[in-house]
């Protein structure tokens, strides 16, 4: 199968059975619905875009793209970090239209279709007191997160995302509905909750959720330069000594214009500590023992809040339409070194020509519950995960690419020997075959990762992707 062709692609005879709108180049509206979150490929048209109302509209979509020999590309939330969901002269599957929540108060369990955000799945869990441990912007997709392995505030407490996935319903590249669980087609399971985007197109997921909120305690500790480093390197410490029911979120950044920050430290690197408490409200004080014996922030705004506030305070950081690349991974610990290069890192970052955030290094925690499954237990690999690095830019102008780009190589070679090799394939933009091989963990694993895709997706139309397919050794046996 080749993806190479001379004249742009139309699609016209793509099958009228198709029961969602389909979208041309020429077509009204065609801009907006071919607007992701990430917009650094936003010269690139996509010759058909098709919104699928049901899984019987991605199976003939599907089985277009078999008869025609073309891959696909699919958006969900279109919240990819590498903007690969809306690919030139691609035919994209859109199944932002599929939206259905089903929440069994009895047994727990939360059931969504492909196109929900998770601010949709934390207000429709919220309102039977349950959540599905998963990531902390709300407009991101929830099935794309979850088929890389998901993290977020909750992620100590409960886990990834995937260890909440009780089944995944799939329509595969040969146009068939399968479904995937601990039961049924347990190696496709075992593949998806990690390198899902590689091997199938899920259509929905059934998660075991959780009983928290609604009412929570979060915000935000902002620290000065000079207190930064010292809060960084007591924290392994502190939280190994803290509930699993905190979660902290560290963002080193230019300031930004904060209450009760001086105007004089505005655009100069500081520290600020996103903290999550979800237990019980009486013990919030104890559980920020650890936290408070280190150095005093600047600003203290954590107070009472509920979970779907709280889950959504990092969108203002993540606006929508941006062009954007980050480089990410996994930390085994966090100390003065690693704390340093942020800062010095962050004082280097470009100005930013336009209002918001510009040049971001997080640290969020992870460990907890997400070492109490087994390294092989699913294709997202955990070994080493006590902290998630993230190192984020993002600008307006194409013109600034160069320098964005090459301030985020300089940082995370910088960082490189403080990281392992494995990560979290969601958060981090594609490095190459080289990087991808070493994500999720032993040469097993990939091994095992490999096959699946030669299995699954034999023809690598999934392709649009951090594709398993390209990363194949040379010679596998």
């Amino acid at each position: 199968m080749s993806n190479d062709v001379l004249l742009p692609r139309t699609f016209a005879d793509f099958p009228t059975t198709f029961k969602g709108e389909t979208f041309r180049p020429s077509d009204d509206g065609y801009a907006e619905v071919r607007k992701i979150w990430n917009m650094r490929r936003g010269d690139e048209q996509p010759a058909l875009i098709v919104q699928a109302l049901d899984a019987d509209d991605v199976v003939i979509a599907v089985n277009y793209a078999v008869a025609q020999d073309v891959s696909v590309a699919v958006k969900g939330g279109g919240h990819g970090i590498d903007g690969m969901a809306m690919p030139h002269d691609a035919l994209v599957i859109d199944t932002s239209k599929m939206r259905a929540i089903s929440v069994d108060p009895d047994t727990k369990r939360i059931t969504i279709e492909a196109g929900v955000l998770l601010g949709e799945m934390d207000a429709a869990g919220q309102q039977h007191g349950l959540v599905v441990p998963a990531g902390v912007v709300s407009d991101t997709g929830a099935v794309g997160l979850t088929l890389g392995g998901g993290i977020g505030h909750l992620t100590r407490r409960f886990g990834a995302t995937v260890d909440s996935v009780l089944s995944v319903d799939v329509v595969t590249m040969g146009g068939r509905k399968v479904t995937a669980s601990a039961d049924s087609n347990e190696d496709l399971f075992w593949g998806l909750r990690g390198a899902g985007h590689n091997l199938a197109i899920a259509t929905s997921l059934t998660y075991q959720g959780h009983a928290v909120g609604p009412d929570v305690m979060s915000g935000l500790l902002v620290y000065s330069a000079e207190d930064a480093v010292p809060v960084i390197a007591g924290l392994d410490q502190a939280m190994a000594r803290s509930p699993r029911e905190l979660s902290v979120a560290l963002l080193v950044m230019p300031a930004p214009p904060i209450p009760g920050l001086p105007e004089h430290l505005i655009g100069t690197p500081i520290l600020i500590n996103l903290v999550v408490y979800t237990g019980p409200l009486d013990q919030f004080d104890e559980a920020m023992r650890e936290i408070r014996n280190l150095p005093a922030p600047l600003a203290d705004m954590v107070g009472p809040s509920t979970w779907v506030e709280t889950n959504s305070i990092v969108d203002s950081f993540e606006a929508t339409g941006r062009r954007q690349y980050l480089g990410g991974g996994y930390m085994p610990s966090l100390n003065a070194d690693v704390a340093r290069i942020a800062l010095e890192r962050i004082a280097a970052s470009p100005r930013p020509a336009t209002p918001g955030p510009s040049a971001i290094i997080t640290l969020p925690i992870l460990g907890g519950a997400i070492h109490d499954r087994d390294e092989n237990s699913t294709a997202f690999s955990r070994s080493g995960a006590a902290w998630l690095y993230e190192v984020a830019g993002q600008w307006d102008l194409p013109t600034a690419d160069e320098e964005f780009l090459t301030w985020i190589q300089d940082t995370m070679t910088a960082l490189a020997p403080h990281v392992t090799v494995n990560g979290y394939i969601n958060l981090s933009s594609d490095r190459g075959a080289e990087w991808l091989r070493g994500q999720y963990g032993s040469p097993e694993k990939w091994e095992r990762v490999a096959a699946l895709k030669r299995t699954w997706d034999p023809d690598n139309r999934l392709s649009y992707n951090k594709n398993v397919a390209r990363a194949f050794a040379p010679n596998p046996a």
